[in-house]
């Protein structure tokens, strides 16, 4: 049995790459088009081409594919081996015997691993790091994969003090709970998180429209994100300025940062690996 087993069986980790998999049953154009907006304005760039592109915990592939499609030669992996087969997937869709796409099972976890991919133009990874159950160790193990003047552009989740203690709970209670109570407590925090947006836009003339425009943020599904939001775990959580302190004392500058106005979700940053030479 790996340790990706080991952990799923002791109710340690979420199965992503199951969500993942329902998720690409909804995947149409116009979600990889946010996708490809969403890069370019986070990177500042108009196209990849010619550019190495790192996708660290793929998941789905829509990020992978969205670099793809930019231009860039792209590599990714992922720890859950049903989060790769999803990966294949749209790789076999829509870039079959493409040469310039690898797709692979990896762990951030592993130094090694990492250190025999090598360095790349653009190392991504949105929401994955805090996942892994070791989450400064992974943000670490990266930097060594940014070239110099390279990018990294990372998402982890903010840090809201009880609150954060309080999804962790109800996190590990998913986990460890049988299906149909696992529905039960998806549906009370499907209701819990997005009542007031509905509500708010119910109230402004314009029913479901957050739900309904919610793919142009990243071309991303409401309820496949709560579904993951709900499940993800491991769980740890960062302030801004922790992360930021992280990576100056690496030699990296912070580039561009989008915080979740101190609430539930994750922070991006952009941040540039200093050439020291």
């Amino acid at each position: 049995m790996s340790r990706y087993e080991k952990e799923v069986t002791e109710s340690k980790r979420f199965e992503f790459g199951e969500n993942w998999g329902n998720f690409l049953q909804v995947l149409d154009n116009e979600r990889i088009l946010q996708a490809e907006q969403s890069l370019k304005n986070m990177l500042e760039i108009e196209n990849l081409e010619g550019k190495r592109f790192l996708d660290i915990g793929s998941g789905s592939g829509l990020f992978s594919l969205a670099a793809r499609r930019l231009g860039a030669r792209v590599y990714s992996f992922d720890y859950d081996p049903n989060s790769v087969a999803c990966t294949k997937e749209l790789k076999r869709r829509y870039f079959s015997d493409d040469h310039n796409w690898i797709v692979e099972e990896g762990d951030v976890l592993n130094k090694k691993y990492l250190s025999e991919l090598g360095e790349f133009d653009i190392v991504y990874s949105w929401g994955v790091l805090h996942h892994t159950g070791d989450m400064w160790k992974a943000l670490e193990n990266i930097c060594t994969n940014v070239a110099d003047e390279g990018k990294l552009y990372i998402a982890i989740y903010n840090d809201q003090g009880r609150k954060s203690k309080y999804w962790k709970t109800i996190k590990e209670l998913y986990n460890k709970s049988p299906n149909f109570i696992k529905l039960w407590i998806v549906s009370l925090c499907l209701f819990r998180l997005w009542a007031p947006t509905i509500i708010r836009d119910l109230a402004s003339g314009k029913p479901m429209y957050s739900w309904r425009n919610y793919s142009k943020k990243r071309g991303m599904s409401p309820w496949y994100d709560v579904v993951d939001w709900v499940g993800g775990y491991p769980f740890e959580v960062a302030k801004p300025e922790e992360i930021f302190e992280f990576y100056k004392k690496s030699g990296f500058g912070l580039a561009k940062l989008v915080t979740c106005g101190g609430g539930l979700g994750c922070n991006e940053y952009v941040f540039i690996k200093k050439d020291l030479n």
